[in-house]
């Protein structure tokens, strides 16, 4: 008979680290908008506060590092995101290169963009996009000269708040919960500690769309991330950080609300599961053995932890690269994009006159929608292809990943299949938001949402994984 295994061991990381965070909530009357059927404009308040949370990972020796900047904002457009991080860089003294922006993407921050300026409450984006700036700038400087040795534990954990959410109504596809349909559950999570035993932060991944408030919500809000992270930091003591995961095609089963309990609810759900998960963690630099027998009324097993060689948790590969992915075929132009926003403009005008308000309602929601294309085709890239921004850093037993765009979950599903002895922490909606999805090659002209604005050609999800698992091999083979 084979013999069992008598090592259960842990994984985890050696590296200098270092966190700090600061309080971004912007106005409470700044340009809301978030939602094409919204009818605000400003919002009216406050339902918990935005963060920034900057993260600084070195290599034990060495001058190479990558700072996370995490903000509580949806998306930012490629002008903005270039601005806040020559800002962020030049006040905290490091490249841009080093910096990766991540977003949490919750839809209740409000939509930040400099095309905004002119609306009602848009007056107030630019200095706060400057403000914000100014404040990440000074989180790199802080963390930068507070990095010190650490140890990262890492688990795994359950949740069933994410569904999916490419319903099939029988006439066409919304975006919405889809009952039956399973999808990836996991809570990755992780307890940073120094050397004396202290916790320095928690960090939770885990791949839901924070679409629980939607056009009826007019305050400013992290969504489920507040109530997730207020319930992590209350346990442990420490700063939590939120990484959205691969998220394409998921959602809350309850969202599109404008009830703000129900965005609570979901954030108490997730901080549950992670907290099960941190609470289940061991001490860094251990293992857990094999003891052997202790005969009593029946001979038991004896396992203890142990400690371990720590110098094999600190290794170090960081690549950063831009995945270039061909345009899709038949791109609307600006000019039409125009010609259709305009257009959808009078017969807004059109419909308010004649006072059919639905009428009205739903073409000022396409207005948006043409809107925001606009914006996004006067930013995308020139040539044949988008040139898709990825950051992947080796550390210990795990695999940092960094990626552009809102990719499907089949990214991190596919990716964590194929490397199951790594723990795999993957962070969507980084830099700006020009790439938009990336959605599996079988669902390209199928109506979905998410393909019908997708500006890169089908296989490109399939060519960002390939890329990243040959990176990952790669890192492994050195």
């Amino acid at each position: 008979m084979t013999p069992s295994r008598t090592e259960d061991p842990t994984p985890q990381s050696r590296c200098r680290f270092a966190l700090k965070w600061c309080d971004i909530t912007p106005p409470a009357d700044i340009y809301h908008r978030m939602w094409g059927a919204a009818k605000h404009e400003r919002a009216t308040g406050v339902h918990r506060p935005l963060r920034a949370t900057v993260t600084v990972f070195a290599p034990m020796g060495g001058s190479e590092r990558q700072i996370l900047l995490a903000l509580d904002h949806c998306v930012m457009g490629a002008t903005e995101h270039a601005n806040l991080v020559a800002q962020a860089a030049e006040i905290g003294g490091v490249a841009k290169e080093e910096i990766l922006v991540v977003f949490s993407h919750t839809h209740g921050a409000g939509l930040m963009g400099l095309d905004r300026a002119s609306l009602l409450g848009g007056e107030l984006i630019p200095p706060y996009l400057q403000s914000m700036g100014e404040k990440a700038g000074a989180l790199i400087r802080e963390a930068i000269v507070s990095l010190k040795p650490a140890g990262i534990v890492y688990g795994r954990g359950r949740c069933s708040l994410a569904t999916h959410r490419d319903f099939w109504d029988g006439k066409q596809f919304v975006c919405g919960h889809n009952p039956g349909v399973p999808v990836d559950d996991t809570v990755i999570v992780a307890r940073v500690t120094d050397d004396a035993g202290k916790m320095l932060a928690s960090i939770v991944n885990y791949a839901c769309h924070p679409t629980t408030l939607a056009w009826e919500n007019t305050l400013i809000s992290p969504d489920y991330i507040g109530a997730m992270r207020e319930l992590v930091e209350r346990d442990t003591g420490a700063p939590c950080l939120f990484l959205q995961g691969a998220s394409g095609e998921l959602g809350p089963r309850e969202g599109f609300v404008g009830d703000t309990a129900v965005a609570d609810r979901n954030g108490r759900e997730l901080g549950y599961a992670a907290l099960s998960a941190l609470t289940a963690l061991p001490a860094a630099g251990t293992t857990f053995v094999y003891a052997g027998p202790v005969v009593s009324g029946a001979t038991l097993g004896s396992w203890k932890h142990q400690t371990i060689d720590l110098a094999e948790k600190a290794t170090w590969k960081l690549q950063r690269w831009h995945e270039p992915l061909r345009y899709r075929p038949g791109q609307p132009t600006a000019e039409q994009t125009q010609a259709e926003l305009d257009q959808f403009k009078a017969d807004e005008a059109a419909a308010r006159a004649a006072g059919d308000e639905t009428r009205a309602a739903d073409c000022r929601a396409m207005a948006e929608r043409k809107t925001r294309l606009l914006h996004r085709l006067h930013q995308l890239p020139r040539g044949d292809a988008y040139p898709l921004q990825v950051v992947l850093w080796h550390l210990g037993d795990a695999l940092w990943l960094g990626v552009q765009g809102e990719s499907y979950s089949l990214l991190q599903t596919e990716l964590r299949r194929r490397f199951p002895n790594k723990i795999i922490l993957i962070a969507t909606i980084a830099s700006d938001w020009g790439a938009s999805y990336l959605p599996p090659r079988e669902l390209y002209d199928t109506g979905i949402y998410q393909e019908s604005i997708a500006v890169v050609a089908a296989r490109s999800l399939e060519q960002l994984i390939e890329a990243v698992a040959e990176r990952i091999r790669f890192g492994q083979s050195d």
